[in-house]
C-alpha cells in the first residue's frame, strides 16, 4: 500500500551512526529502521530474515566490507536496493560500489532533507548520487582511465598468480565465484589477453603486479 512506511536496514561498524541514523528516520512515519548490522556479514543475515526495502550501507567495515555484501546481495537476487552513505568519494569506492549493484551512493554529510529524498528514490529504484560523486563518475566514463585495474581486481590477479583457484579466490574475498570469473574477464579485457598465464604476464610486464605480490 502506499502509505506503508519504506523499511529500513542500516548497516554501519560505528554504533554512534546507527543510532543517529535511527533516531532520524524515527522522526517521521515514513519510513521505519527493522534492523541494523555492524559488519557486511552481519548485514547478510539480518537482511535475509527481514527483507527490508532499502539498505543504507557503509563500505569500509571491519571483516567483510560494504562492496563484498552488495555483491553478495547481488548474487543472491535480494529484493532489496542498496543506498551507499559513506565518507569516501573516491573513484575507487565509488565505482566498485556500483558495479557490485549498489543502486545509490552518498556522502554522509549530506543534508537530512537530501538523504530522505535519497531514500525514497532508492527504494523506488532510482538511482542516486551525491553531486561531487556524480561529476567524477561522468568525468571518469569521459576520460580512459590510466590506472588499468581497480583494487579489488588487483587483488583477485595477485591470488591468481600465487596459483589460488577461483573457489578459494571467491572464498578468501567472501564474493561468489562467479564474481572471481566476472572480475577475470574484466582484467583480460583490459590487459588484451585471453587466460590467467597471460594476465599474469602482462601484470608483471605492466608493474601492476611487483616481486612482493
Amino acid at each position: 500500500m502506499p502509505d506503508d512506511p519504506i523499511r529500513l536496514v542500516i548497516v554501519d561498524d560505528h554504533p554512534v551512526v546507527r543510532d543517529g541514523l535511527r533516531g532520524m528516520f524515527a522522526s517521521t512515519p515514513e519510513f521505519e529502521v527493522v534492523g541494523d548490522a555492524r559488519d557486511g556479514n552481519e548485514a547478510l543475515t539480518v537482511i535475509e530474515q527481514l527483507d527490508p526495502d532499502v539498505v543504507l550501507m557503509d563500505l569500509r567495515m571491519p571483516g567483510v566490507g560494504g562492496v563484498a555484501a552488495i555483491e553478495e546481495l547481488t548474487r543472491r537476487g535480494a529484493r532489496c536496493h542498496v543506498l551507499v552513505l559513506t565518507t569516501y568519494d573516491t573513484d575507487r569506492d565509488t565505482l566498485e560500489a556500483i558495479e557490485a549493484g549498489a543502486t545509490g551512493y552518498l556522502l554522509k554529510d549530506a543534508p537530512r532533507d537530501d538523504l530522505f529524498a535519497a531514500v525514497r528514490a532508492t527504494a523506488d529504484g532510482r538511482s542516486v548520487l551525491s553531486p561531487t560523486v556524480a561529476s567524477r563518475v561522468v568525468s571518469r566514463v569521459r576520460t580512459p582511465t590510466t590506472e588499468p585495474l581497480s583494487s579489488r581486481e588487483r587483488e583477485v590477479l595477485r591470488l591468481v598468480a600465487a596459483g589460488t583457484p577461483n573457489r578459494d579466490i571467491a572464498e578468501s574475498l567472501f564474493v561468489s565465484v562467479a564474481t572471481v570469473k566476472s572480475h577475470l574477464a574484466h582484467v583480460y579485457d583490459k590487459l588484451g589477453v585471453k587466460d590467467r598465464a597471460a594476465a599474469v604476464a602482462a601484470a608483471y610486464d605492466k608493474g601492476i603486479l611487483g616481486k612482493d605480490s
